[in-house]
């Protein structure tokens, strides 16, 4: 692959296709939400952050350090409660986000990569038969692997039979007997 820059040729020398990665293998789903997470848990943690630097001087400031103790508990508690419950509400709702989902064929492994507390990414390696289908429907929890919940879209995968394989619909011949059946009673 040759890349023109200002007039300069660059080669490109990569082996493996842009969807490989050598260590959690094939590429198969990529969250469209993931730009979207991050920046709306930086923000939170950030405007958390900055609450807690200017909360001094806007108590020295308005005059409340000079009234009762329980005025200022009661307004250092209102504004404590929403600077650290606001970053640990929005990590706890999308800490389960993959952000990517990597298969290795060769293992029957899945890598799904998400968000963790720091804003980090975090690698979690499970194999298909980890993968738990919540009986109920829940929210933000598609599936679980090993006890961790995650949350994916299927629309997103591109090829659908990595979907069906990751949630074990290839496999099992008592859901596709079940559904026929299905099918036939509401006919």
């Amino acid at each position: 692959q040759v890349t023109s820059f200002q007039g300069v040729a660059v080669r490109s020398l990569s082996t493996s296709s842009p969807h490989e990665h050598p260590e959690h293998g094939r590429l198969v789903y990529k969250g469209n939400l993931a730009k979207t997470v991050l920046g709306v848990r930086f923000f939170s943690y950030s405007t958390s952050i900055f609450n807690l630097f200017m909360m001094p001087y806007i108590m020295l400031k308005s005059g409340i350090g000079v009234e009762s103790l329980l005025i200022q508990a009661a307004f250092y508690g209102v504004i404590g409660f929403f600077t650290f419950v606001t970053p640990i509400t929005l990590h706890i709702l999308t800490k389960g986000y993959v952000i990517r989902l990597y298969y290795k064929d060769e293992k029957d492994t899945y890598t799904a990569i998400t968000y963790n507390a720091i804003l980090a990414e975090k690698a979690t390696v499970f194999h298909q038969k980890d993968v738990k289908i919540p009986d109920i429907t829940k929210m933000f929890t598609t599936f679980y692997a090993k006890t961790k919940s995650m949350l994916v879209n299927p629309t997103l995968f591109p090829n659908p039979q990595d979907y069906n394989h990751l949630m074990g619909y290839d496999k099992s011949p008592l859901f596709k007997l079940e559904e026929l059946e299905e099918g036939d009673e509401r006919k």
